[in-house]
């Protein structure tokens, strides 16, 4: 049986989304999420949000904004895992571990920090100033974000490929001293997403003060579209579509048939004022049904926070065990049960028994246990939900042999001592 494909997203907490973010990444990524075969997790990346913000109240209505574009957007929480990352406690310890193994040769490579030092010493100042420790450590948060669910790809712009590769390097690392525990993540480069131009022509950025607000009300769109800089050609002059920010903007969001009538109507010469008007209400037409959907959100905080929190506790009936199973390989251990063996402790290098989950084709969730080597040990019958297996998985490392359940299947050769053994090793490193 063939695990789920897994792939992972972060979205960072510090501003408000534009059409450009929904072109770019909004849409794309809900698309993504109904695919079969997979598993998606999509988290509010706040702690990363605190290298690049010091303003609190701006996190947190940022984090309440973005939330509710991704649901309103269409993002299903039933059917991906959808959490703030701060929620997630296993994430930060799991920062410790791989900062432990990784060398500062490797973060002193990064872009981000490179770029500050850069900028520094052009300017004549210390190398350092003004870089936190934050920034430096910037990319082992992101890896911990990645390797604590095992993600497989992660859809990421070129900018980002190298923090990508870092996590590889931590997983390797890791894995090399303590067996094998991290799946190695790859980059997913969509070549095909939409760059938006911006009211002034370059890419849509706040950095740029050129953005149009996702959910904007449809006056104050109409206002900003209204502001698209555009050539001083009159009407009845054919227009030129190659380099035009509006013709781009529209075919984002236009279907081929209809980017065909607007490519024709620039030939036939249209009034800049009609392209402008035509440009809202294609985008409106899109926009509308969902603004409805963001601006409850918005006005019933409670609702998102209860969202977010069942996303977390979904999230860390994965993260849990695993990072148990992490402790345990770097020596974090219960001293009783050391004890209870005659004192000797096992080489950290001995790879712990584990719980592999995953969803077949028929719609069910699964898990199976697995040995220090990756033999087989046991199957579990179908669970309806991720949230159920997770409950069984919790119950068998909380209790060992003694929280065996009918539906647990033992592989063929297996001895029910095998099994029992592993369930109490399991137990004994919680």
């Amino acid at each position: 049986m063939t695990p789920p494909l897994r792939f992972l997203t972060g979205i960072t907490t510090t501003g408000t989304p534009h059409l450009g973010n929904y072109v770019g990444a909004i849409r794309p990524a809900v698309e993504a999420s109904r695919r079969a075969g997979t598993e998606n997790f999509y988290f509010l990346a706040d702690y990363h949000a605190l290298i690049k913000c010091d303003e609190p109240a701006r996190i947190q209505r940022s984090t309440l904004e973005i939330a509710a574009c991704w649901l309103a957007a269409g993002l299903d929480p039933q059917r991906v895992f959808f959490y703030r990352q701060s929620d997630i406690p296993e994430v930060t310890e799991l920062t410790w571990l791989l900062t432990c193994v990784t060398g500062k040769g490797l973060l002193n490579r990064a872009h981000a920090y490179k770029a500050s030092v850069d900028k520094n010493m052009a300017a004549g100042s210390d190398p350092d100033a003004d870089v936190t420790a934050g920034l430096f450590m910037y990319p082992v948060l992101m890896a911990a974000d990645i390797l604590l669910f095992k993600a497989h790809k992660i859809p990421v712009g070129r900018d980002q490929v190298q923090h990508i590769e870092m996590a590889r390097d931590m997983a390797q690392s890791f894995n090399h001293l303590y067996g094998e525990h991290f799946v190695a993540p790859e980059a997913a480069i969509d070549e095909s997403v939409a760059m938006l131009p911006g009211l002034d022509g370059r890419k849509m950025s706040k950095s740029y003060d050129n953005i149009i607000p996702l959910f904007a009300p449809p006056a104050q769109m109409r206002r900003q579209i209204a502001g698209i800089v555009t050539d001083s050609r009159a009407p009845g002059e054919p227009k030129p579509v190659e380099g035009s920010a509006l013709f781009q903007i529209y075919q984002a969001f236009a279907s081929p048939a209809e980017t065909q009538a607007l490519r024709q109507a620039y030939a036939d010469g249209i009034a800049w004022g009609d392209a402008k008007q035509l440009l809202f209400e294609r985008i409106d037409r899109e926009i509308a049904p969902m603004r409805e959907r963001h601006d409850a959100l918005v006005n019933n905080p409670a609702e998102l926070e209860k969202i977010l929190r069942a996303g977390a506790d979904k999230a860390r009936e994965l993260a849990r065990p695993f990072l148990a199973e992490l402790r345990h390989a770097v020596g974090l251990r219960n001293l009783a049960a050391t004890a209870a063996k005659g004192g000797k402790a096992k080489s950290a290098k001995v790879a712990l028994p584990s719980f592999k989950q995953y969803r077949e084709a028929d719609g069910q969730h699964y898990f199976k246990l697995v040995d220090g080597g990756g033999r087989l040990l046991a199957q579990s019958a179908g669970y309806a939900s991720p949230h159920e297996a997770g409950r069984s998985i919790a119950q068998l490392r909380k209790s060992g042999s003694a929280g065996l359940e009918p539906g647990l299947r033992l592989a063929e050769g297996v001895a029910p001592a095998d099994l029992a053994a592993a369930l109490e090793l399991l137990a004994q490193g919680q």
